[in-house]
């Protein structure tokens, strides 16, 4: 597994990562993934604490604290759980996120978050007050680093322009490229991509006719046409995805899920398979790039 830099720090992050999301809830049966994850070489592992109202949180925290010297940890905040309700609201005020890192690093069982993201982002956010708490939270050293996860620009833009964030978490894949509009920019403020969506929900992967549905853009039929000429070209859909992802300079990791030992041992030998693509650029005559509209 090689490593990459993110952004303009000095964390090497894993080029596959997994997205913790996925993980069952069972801590035992999450460990087990996990450790194979680390046996392979990843290094760089995701949640959030809008996961399953914290708890994937421990269970990750639970599975890694025997690694903790030897792996990266990354967590959001930004989406507060109501009490006594099944919803959660936007908050980004200094006292939220002050007492929700707290919160994230008891139920992680670490002393420090490696890279805290902002899980979102508005054009009514306060972005001064949200960039002086996370350089407060460095200060303290309760986090290392910090980035944002957002596919709006009118959000990561302007909040990757006036900090020193170092990533920013972005679906993206061959059937949604909207993000590549916005990697040179990302670059020049001094952060690395890491890609969510990387398969697809599975679409884009070697099962992908089991799971064919529409997705963005495309319907059935237009997707049918498009996943056969990846399985012509390249012979293997899940590996030419992660190849994809991988051959731009601003993406630091590609995060995929796993739910079960299977489906992680899965990714790693698309990713095995993706070492040796060298030819992945032929896609661009086949894929079709939408924009973002400017929305939350």
């Amino acid at each position: 597994m090689k490593n990459r830099t993110l952004g303009n720090s000095a964390i090497k992050i894993s080029e596959v990562s997994l997205g913790c999301m996925s993980l069952p809830p069972i801590a035992q049966e999450a460990k087990q993934i996990i450790d194979t994850a680390i046996d392979a070489g990843i290094n760089y592992f995701d949640t959030a604490d809008l996961y399953d109202r914290g708890e994937n949180e421990k269970v990750v925290g639970e599975a890694l604290k025997a690694h903790r010297n030897n792996i990266i940890i990354a967590t959001k905040v930004g989406n507060r759980w109501q009490d006594g309700k099944d919803s959660w609201c936007w908050d980004t005020s200094a006292s939220y996120i002050n007492n929700a890192v707290r919160d994230s690093l008891r139920r992680l069982q670490t002393d420090y978050i490696d890279v805290y993201q902002l899980h979102g982002g508005t054009l009514d956010d306060n972005w001064e007050e949200i960039i002086d708490t996370f350089e407060g939270l460095k200060k303290e050293g309760l986090i290392r680093e910090y980035g944002i996860s957002s596919i709006r620009p009118n959000a990561f833009l302007p909040f990757l322009k006036n900090s020193a964030a170092i990533s920013n978490m972005m679906q993206f894949n061959i059937l949604d490229e909207r993000a590549s509009e916005f990697f040179e920019s990302i670059e020049q403020n001094g952060a690395s991509v890491v890609t969510r969506g990387s398969v697809a929900k599975g679409l884009l992967t070697n099962e992908w006719r089991k799971r064919l549905k529409p997705f963005m853009s495309y319907d059935e039929a237009q997707a049918t046409i498009l996943l056969e000429k990846i399985e012509a070209l390249y012979g293997d859909v899940h590996a030419a995805a992660i190849a994809f992802n991988l051959q731009h300079s601003a993406v630091s990791s590609t995060v995929i899920g796993a739910r079960t030992i299977q489906q992680l041992q899965q990714n790693l030998a698309a990713y095995e398979k993706a070492q040796s693509i060298d030819n992945i650029n032929q896609l661009a005559h086949y894929t079709r790039q939408d924009r973002y509209t400017d929305h939350r």
